[in-house]
């Protein structure tokens, strides 16, 4: 991986940081933060080819895995971990992978970005296989784990892509399915836990938000295959039964989902019977 001067290690645009009134500071993240959306806006193109090969994979039995390091493998965890509560999908199809393992999770593991070969090892334990598709996430591009699990990948003829905040990124030549997304300069210099990681959650979301609904775990705009891990989502999910059917007794919605599980199985039990 050759050595050049990225964005995402630029020289910030605002001088004297320290000495900004505490609005002077806010203000100007804010400012920041608003150009993320409309260069996220630049790659929708290279989102869009990504998320159909992830569900055409996935309708066929196979998995999604995130590989990351730092503030991307955080992202990566949040990102996978939801997608079962949210759509009720088994917790081993989005499958997230940080370099370091749990404890990177709160505490900086030293070194465990810089190895080329545990990416591979680590997602050897889940018998990764060519019907899996691996998206690794770096805002520099440059991450030796991650591209060296990618580079791995590609040679087993596995499908993978790519998330980063630099264009011609490393990362990206080992990658079926680039994205790039230039963000100029972080407010503070360097940190991409900044306008790179909003970057990373939006295409995540994007990512998981439109396989899953590919894969039919929405119907019109609602969540009908949530787990009902709380008082809050009970109330929601009887409320779309009331919605979705002649049913006006919200304790009779309420018992009719808490029977079935779910809010589709509810509302298909009560159109079949």
């Amino acid at each position: 991986m050759h050595k050049q001067i990225r964005t995402t290690e630029s020289e910030s645009l605002y001088k004297d940081i320290e000495k900004m009134s505490t609005i002077e500071i806010l203000n100007s993240i804010n400012n920041e933060d608003q150009k993320v959306a409309i260069a996220v806006e630049k790659s929708i193109h290279q989102i869009q080819q990504l998320v159909d090969a992830i569900a055409d994979k996935l309708t066929n039995g196979g998995r999604l895995f995130y590989i990351g390091a730092g503030t991307s493998g955080r992202l990566a965890v949040v990102d996978a971990s939801e997608c079962p509560p949210t759509y009720g999908v088994p917790e081993d199809l989005v499958i997230a992978i940080i370099a370091g393992g749990k404890e990177a999770m709160f505490h900086a593991v030293e070194n465990a970005e810089d190895n080329t070969t545990q990416a591979w090892n680590d997602l050897q334990a889940f018998q990764i296989n060519d019907q899996d598709v691996v998206i690794g996430i770096a805002a520099s591009g440059t991450t030796p784990y991650v591209f060296g699990g990618l580079q791995k990948c590609q040679e087993h003829n596995i499908i993978t892509g790519s998330i980063s905040c630099n264009f011609n990124s490393p990362i990206s030549t080992v990658a079926n399915f680039p994205i790039e997304v230039d963000l100029g300069p972080e407010f503070i210099t360097g940190s991409t836990r900044m306008k790179s990681g909003t970057a990373q959650k939006l295409i995540l979301n994007m990512i998981s938000t439109s396989v899953m609904v590919k894969l039919g775990r929405i119907e019109g705009n609602k969540m009908v295959n949530m787990q009902l891990t709380n008082k809050k989502l009970i109330e929601r999910g009887t409320h779309m039964i009331m919605q979705q059917t002649n049913i006006t007794d919200a304790n009779v919605a309420e018992a009719l989902l808490k029977e079935f599980g779910s809010v589709k199985k509810a509302v298909d039990h009560f159109k079949h019977n």
